[in-house]
């Protein structure tokens, strides 16, 4: 197959033609609306989509930091896709899909249409008439010399020739891997035009000219925006990356940064749950739907939309209100239980909840063999042999989760509880039930013994502390 046998694709239409991308964008009710009400879990999403509201407000201000007079930039969260960037009549529909690192990288095409989701996001595309950009937002890479890394490098060179208004051809070393997604839609037919359905039935399933025309037009608006953070350092990493430039652009000082990020997040926290404020407020609809009325267009639309909507000036307040009150968004400090085994979990973030858990397993634990050890001559031998297997587990359990990447107490304390179900159940008596051995695992880092991170010095993590509160060491 070469260069010759695809015919040059006429790049998408200008948004200038009769209705807008962000018209469309509004006016098209989407075939699904589950996002609004299952995003409580998806904090990383709100996240990623607060980076994208921020940057299209430092795109709004003069190097003099006020706000520009075109407000029209904003982002509509889960609607269509799970957020959208709408800048006047300009609109880009984003995927964002968080992977964890045992995820690895995206290795296939197939792996970037099903977990990249880039099926559905071609299925919206269409729906929206080709006239909306796209992106995929996610944590994970792209395989080294994999398809998916040729697949971004053909959208980069069908983007540069759309943007240059040139016919798209397709050059030889991608004719591969575009000829390879087009097949894949196939597969995932559902939510597409009727007529790829037709050409998914066929024996065997094979695109047709138009359909490998419109799969090159896509990827002509299509951006690959992989590699972004891990929930788990997005806290620590989004001030310096995301908030930093809008202050420094604003004359503010960076040093409360974390504070208004926190303002930002939690605008997009409440929208993504389509939770916003809304200008109608509870009063019912009355005459909504009058004889001779029409569809309600973009502006009525934004209206019934505006508690997903965060615009670029609900940004700049959310920020001014921070710069006001800093103190309003720092989390209340952290009250860690002042033992070695409680600091030790705190560090490794466990929750406060499996800490209090912990010190009540570790106290069991403690009276159980204190009262064995006095009435019987031979417990002092079974509890050093339940030490030895406890310090196996603990050290098994931590060559699978320890990592530089991010905190892992909780995980460690998942697998523990994992491994220690695990054990034989007639290697011990039923006095030492699984609870009463996670205890004894809790005592061996009370004893330091055992660490839900990297070892630091713990005695001065303990006399700061206690400093803190006004203890007496």
């Amino acid at each position: 197959m070469c260069e010759a046998d695809y015919p040059a694709v006429m790049p998408p239409s200008s948004p200038a033609d009769d209705i807008s991308a962000a018209e469309l964008l509004l006016t098209l009710e989407p075939p699904d609306d589950s996002g609004a009400q299952t995003l409580d879990r998806y904090d990383w999403q709100a996240a990623m989509a607060a980076a994208d509201g921020l940057r299209l407000l430092l795109d709004s201000m003069d190097d003099a930091g006020p706000l520009g007079e075109d407000e029209s930039r904003r982002v509509v969260c889960e609607y269509h896709e799970d957020w959208a960037a709408v800048d006047g009549e300009h609109a880009e529909i984003v995927s964002g899909k968080h992977r964890d690192p045992s995820f690895g990288a995206y290795t296939t095409v197939n792996s970037l249409l099903t977990a990249g989701g880039l099926a559905h996001l071609f299925a919206r595309w269409c729906a929206l008439q080709e006239k909306v950009t796209c992106r995929l937002v996610t944590t994970a890479g792209l395989g080294s010399g994999k398809p998916p890394q040729k697949l971004e490098a053909a959208t980069q060179a069908l983007r540069k020739q759309r943007q240059g208004d040139l016919p798209l051809v397709i050059d030889d070393k991608h004719l591969e891997a575009v000829g390879e997604f087009t097949q894949g839609l196939l597969a995932h037919a559902d939510g597409l035009p009727e007529d790829w359905g037709d050409s998914a039935k066929a024996v065997p399933p094979t695109p047709t000219a138009a359909q490998h025309d419109q799969a090159v037009r896509f990827l002509s608006m299509l951006s690959l925006s992989h590699g972004q953070p891990q929930r788990s350092v997005l806290p620590y990493a989004a001030p310096s990356m995301y908030v930093r430039p809008v202050l420094v652009r604003m004359g503010l000082p960076d040093d409360i940064a974390d504070e208004v990020w926190e303002a930002v997040l939690g605008l997009f926290r409440t929208r993504m749950r389509a939770a916003g404020p809304r200008p109608q407020a509870g009063l019912p609809n009355v005459l909504a739907h009058r004889l001779g009325s029409p569809l309600p267009g973009a502006v009525q639309m934004d209206r019934e939309l505006a508690g997903r909507i965060v615009t670029i000036a609900d940004i700049h307040i959310a920020i001014e209100v921070a710069v006001a009150a800093p103190n309003a968004y720092r989390p209340l400090p952290r009250v860690t239980l002042l033992n070695r085994m409680g600091v030790k979990m705190a560090v490794g973030d466990c929750t406060d909840n499996s800490i209090e858990r912990a010190e009540q397993l570790r106290k069991d634990h403690e009276e159980l063999w204190r009262i064995r050890v006095a009435v019987d001559p031979e417990a002092r031998a079974e509890q050093n042999k339940l030490r030895r297997a406890l310090l196996r587990i603990s050290d098994n359990a931590t060559q699978t989760v320890a990592t530089p990447d991010h905190a892992w107490g909780t995980d460690l304390w998942r697998e523990l509880q994992s491994q220690i179900d695990a054990m034989g159940p007639d290697s011990w008596t039923d006095l030492l039930d699984s609870d009463l051995r996670l205890g004894g695992i809790c005592e061996l880092a009370n004893r330091c013994q055992v660490w839900f991170s990297t070892r630091f010095d713990i005695d001065a993590e303990m006399a700061r502390l206690r400093a803190e509160r006004g203890i007496a060491a």
